[in-house]
């Protein structure tokens, strides 16, 4: 688990989960369930055909069911997190989240099953006989040493993949970065002095993938609580220890520690002192896996040794050792190519390409993270980022050619390069693009204004903005009741935020004077200008922007959009040749549509709509999307002809004179726009290479009406609109709105900011 940078409260962690829905999964059937006849076919009658056919043929429930891309996320709860022995109850919260990890990163369909017993021939009879409905089994928070029996069973007795993450995860990633660290300091594997502190499941795995790829058998030193696991010893012992014990004359960590190259730990915070990396060999390898807190920072360990490479289980320093960089693109290659297990060829693939990937040129949409600076393959990045979206492609591709050069899969592609291309679309890449966007401003924070800060969902998304580590949060309203409110809510009062009450701010003045020189020749007077900034949220975070003194502002939660447009407008003006418009984000399964424009414009004019085209499909580029833009309208390139079409066809002629870079066409209606087989069957002319992912909607009444059908109808999650055009960053939530919503407008917000 990574409790690196992001520190979620209890309160926000425990309203997440409770909020609308409980839990973080649901069951949502992909074959249309609507009439007698679809009935018929899913169930009774029809059912039957696919029954049969796998009594015959029990391979076929790869082709009739779920069953080739669904895994089970199975724990009985006696290792949560580094909070041991929960039980099975307890770690329901945490099987969810890796299931939902599953279909964010990979989409592998996932359902967590909590066995509620310790009993290791129980847990192993009880995914025996569930299997069958399972592609995968991920084995998930089982403690040692009973994690390795449960697996070594379950392998012998499955014909499916079974994969213990705490035990490979861990190992696999830190696999890959040692792989760069030993070629960035010219060593070999098989040369190496190696210490590792830790003798549970997933320092057991390390050693043992290690030594698969030709780590001597006493190249690694393995230690535990009680000192070196040293040949002879048999205080603390077990199979699995021994099987690493090593002819030494050391028996302290510290002793070990002399010399080393490479040091591993999956320990505890604060094991390893500054002596004993100074002790260490020349550029050391330092990867110190412990989490929350490492064995040694890395601030601690340069200051003794500022040649060594080091890695940690955190966010918040170089070279996080994550285990999403693996799970989830290991299965997907396993389920792919339909591998009975997941052997050490597919793991050492899979550790290979995760170090290759990171030798690799840094795409822009992982740069745009780290504030615009390319990560370039060193000492400070030898791993991977975690949203880097090329890791969909790279990994499983390689993990599927292992499993088929090593003979355990059933259904061998035939051309990698055609399944590597099917991965590149098979995940939408705008959510990973969201949260680069998100790294980026937690890189670079900024001070952000809550227009409504009485308001208790204004409070709690200031709190999380704040915790969030994306900067400081400005509530503007009166001290005493938003710190009564806070009280109330039990939220700590001490928490890093400002709070500005605009009626008694030193800054009054200047804000009012600013305002009048905006509105003077705009019926304003100078009193109505003093006026508003006192009494007016809204102008008066407008303000804070304008002048200097807030990098941003979110407002919307108790008033209409338009009310606030039209005050924070008063403030703050356009931006030089650009449109002001409303952009709606809506992450769907598998695709991500935008829509425009959906705040400003009544009846966009022909020019307006060519301006809100060419500027979505920037934003949709920062997104990660490449556009393809349909100008919609009831009508279909002229049919029926009617006067509506006219303005729509005039916005494509203005586009075709500006020469844009990028894929537009028009009019058509919706459903042609967003099905593209339709498209290219009625309409073969059409210049769009496939179905359209922005929308430029006709007129304000359609887009906006469209937006908020999706949001309660759509099945998928909708951002926005974000306000585009302004001269400073503004974003107006919707009334509704939830505190994610508001927290993810203000850090959109932040990163416009940054620009």
């Amino acid at each position: 688990m990574d409790t690196g940078k992001i520190n979620a409260t209890e309160d926000e962690a425990l309203q997440f989960h409770a909020d609308g829905r409980p839990g973080k999964l649901s069951i949502a059937p992909h074959k249309p369930l609507v009439t007698q006849r679809d009935l018929s076919l899913a169930y009774s009658p029809g059912v039957a055909y696919p029954c049969l056919r796998i009594q015959k043929d029990p391979a076929s429930a790869f082709d009739y069911t779920s069953k080739g891309n669904f895994v089970a996320v199975i724990s009985n709860g006696t290792a949560v997190l580094g909070l041991g022995d929960l039980g099975a109850l307890a770690a329901k919260p945490v099987m969810e989240g890796k299931a939902a990890l599953f279909k964010r990163f990979a989409d592998i369909d996932s359902i967590d099953l909590e066995i509620d017993t310790k009993d290791v021939d129980e847990f192993v009879n009880c995914v025996r006989f569930l299997h069958p409905s399972f592609g995968g089994i991920n084995l998930e928070d089982i403690r040692a040493p009973e994690c390795f029996v449960i697996e070594q069973r379950l392998r012998e007795l499955l014909d499916i993949p079974v994969f213990h993450d705490d035990q490979h995860g861990t190992a696999i990633i830190a696999t890959a970065g040692l792989i760069n660290a030993l070629h960035l300091t010219g060593r070999e594997l098989k040369d190496i002095k190696m210490v590792v502190n830790g003798a549970g499941a997933a320092s057991i795995a390390c050693v043992e993938l290690l030594k698969t790829m030709g780590l001597p058998p006493g190249g690694a030193i393995l230690c535990d609580t009680r000192g070196v696991i040293y040949r002879g010893r048999t205080d603390g012992m077990n199979q699995w220890k021994s099987a690493h014990a090593v002819d030494t004359d050391a028996r302290t960590l510290t002793e070990a520690m002399v010399g080393a190259d490479v040091f591993f730990g999956l320990s505890a915070a604060g094991a390893v002192t500054q002596d004993m990396v100074r002790a260490m060999a020349d550029k050391p390898i330092i990867f110190a896996m412990a989490n929350p807190d490492p064995e040694i920072t890395p601030e601690d360990a340069r200051a003794v040794r500022p040649d060594a490479i080091i890695a940690t289980g955190r966010s918040d320093y170089p070279n996080q050792v994550n285990n999403v960089l693996g799970f989830p693109y290991i299965f997907r290659g396993a389920l792919d190519v339909r591998a009975s297990q997941i052997n050490d060829a597919m793991k050492i693939a899979a550790a290979e390409a995760l170090a290759q990937l990171a030798r690799e040129d840094v795409p822009d949409e992982v740069a745009a993270a780290y504030s615009g600076q390319r990560l370039r393959y060193g000492p400070d990045y030898i791993i991977p980022a975690p949203f880097d979206p090329r890791l969909i492609w790279a990994v499983p591709p390689a993990v599927a050619k292992a499993a088929m050069d090593s003979g355990v899969a059933r259904k061998p592609l035939r051309h990698l390069e055609h399944y590597r291309r099917a991965l590149r679309s098979r995940l939408d890449p705008a959510a990973a693009s969201l949260e680069l966007i998100f790294e980026k401003v937690q890189r670079e924070p900024k001070r952000i204004v809550f227009a409504e800060g009485e308001e208790e969902m204004t409070i709690r998304a200031a709190l999380q903005y704040a915790n969030s580590g994306y900067g400081t949060p400005i509530l503007i309203g009166r001290e005493a009741p938003i710190r009564a409110t806070m009280a109330a809510m039990g939220l700590d009062a001490s928490a890093p935020l400002e709070i500005h009450n605009a009626r008694l701010s030193h800054s009054n003045q200047r804000y009012t004077e600013f305002l009048y020189h905006r509105q003077q020749r705009r019926g304003m007077l100078y009193r109505d200008c003093q006026r508003q900034v006192n009494q007016d949220r809204n102008v008066f975070a407008a303000c804070m922007v304008a002048c200097g003194d807030a990098d941003g502002m979110v407002s919307g939660v108790t008033r209409n959009s338009f009310d606030i447009l039209d005050e924070v407008t008063r403030v703050i003006e356009m931006k030089p040749g650009c449109a002001m418009f409303g952009l709606t984000v809506l992450l769907a399964r598998q695709r991500t549509v935008l829509l425009a424009d959906t705040l400003v414009h009544d009846t966009p004019n022909p020019a307006q709509l060519a301006d809100i085209a060419v500027e979505a499909a920037a934003k949709a580029r920062e997104l990660g999307i490449e556009p393809r833009v349909a100008m919609l309208s009831y009508s279909n390139f002229g049919n029926p002809v009617g006067a509506g079409g006219e303005r729509i066809r005039d916005a494509v002629s203005r586009l075709d004179a500006r020469g844009v870079d990028f894929e537009y066409d028009g009019e058509m209606s919706a459903d042609v726009a967003l099905d593209a087989g339709l498209m290219r069957r009625l309409y073969p002319f059409c210049r769009l290479s496939g179905a359209a992912n922005i929308l430029i909607m006709p007129e304000l009444h359609s887009a906006n009406i469209s937006a908020k059908l999706l949001a309660h109808l759509g099945g998928g999650t909708v951002i926005g609109p974000l306000l585009m055009g302004l001269a400073h960053p503004v974003q107006i939530v919707n009334i509704g709105a939830t505190v994610s919503d508001l927290v993810n407008l203000a850090a959109l917000a932040a990163h416009d900011a940054i620009r």
